[in-house]
């Protein structure tokens, strides 16, 4: 790879400045760098502006871009809200190496498909700060278009005693999941999400309206599980086909439920 300038700044605003003027690449941990291109105009390192930590405030968590997905892991904090879901999604991914290096920003940002990270979180009332646009929900930064050329501060999750769960399907134990779903639970109220269908988590919104009037029960979870199928896309790739992604998603869905009902 060529670095043709390489910039560490040292402020929120100079990194922004960056990366609106010289379309800057991003690199946080770098875990995926190599993925991308080889040749790069301008590298901006984030590592320098005190991203990261995490913080329990009354009502929420505060994860700085720059937090690793060891440091969620190991969280105390996220270790005992929402059952622990996070930080179980994230002990799944690969090796301890890789989630020393890997952060929390660079995982929302990239907007990957196979992410085990956004599924838990969209399943959550979780919200991103971005230096220059605000705090925008999960749900909505995921759908913006095209690349977003702005500096992702730290995601904040609501804390609101949702019990939550997540569930995936790999090959192997460091491989990509074929399917993963993560479903939450408030006072009743679910919120369903499915990601690596191949594509980046999206919530099943029919499921979810459809438990809202229905008595919470292994029936309607297998129901839920059939239609969170049905209103999703799925597709394949060299880990799982269209057809069996679809049967998963029914039995993640399900067994999500059952465990935050």
């Amino acid at each position: 790879m060529k670095i043709r300038e390489y910039l560490k700044p040292t402020t929120l605003e100079e990194a922004y400045n960056a990366l609106k003027d010289k379309n800057a690449t991003v690199i946080g941990g770098g875990a995926y760098l190599r993925l991308g291109a080889k040749e790069v105009d301008t590298m901006l390192d984030l590592s320098n502006l005190g991203l990261d930590l995490i913080e329990d405030k009354e009502d929420r968590i505060e994860i700085g871009a720059m937090v690793t997905l060891r440091q969620i892991e190991q969280s105390e904090v996220l270790q005992k809200n929402f059952s622990g879901a996070v930080s179980k999604a994230i002990g799944a991914i690969m090796g301890v190496q890789i989630r020393n290096i890997a952060t929390v920003g660079g995982s929302v940002a990239g907007r990957y498909a196979f992410s085990d990270v956004i599924t838990p979180l969209l399943a959550l009332d979780t919200y991103v700060e971005l230096h220059n646009g605000g705090k925008t929900s999960l749900k909505d930064f995921l759908g913006i278009k095209g690349k977003i050329n702005d500096v992702v501060v730290k995601i904040v999750i609501m804390k609101d005693n949702r019990k939550a769960s997540f569930q995936s399907v790999r090959n192997t134990s460091t491989d990509f999941a074929i399917l993963n779903a993560a479903v939450s639970n408030v006072g009743g109220d679910l919120k369903i999400s499915v990601g690596a269908r191949p594509g980046v988590a999206q919530l099943a919104e029919k499921a979810m309206e459809f438990l809202k009037s229905s008595e919470l029960n292994e029936e309607t979870a297998v129901k839920a599980g059939k239609i969170a199928a049905e209103e999703l896309k799925f597709g394949n790739d060299i880990r799982g086909s269209l057809e069996y992604r679809t049967e998963l998603c029914k039995a993640l869905v399900k067994r999500a439920i059952m465990e935050v009902i």
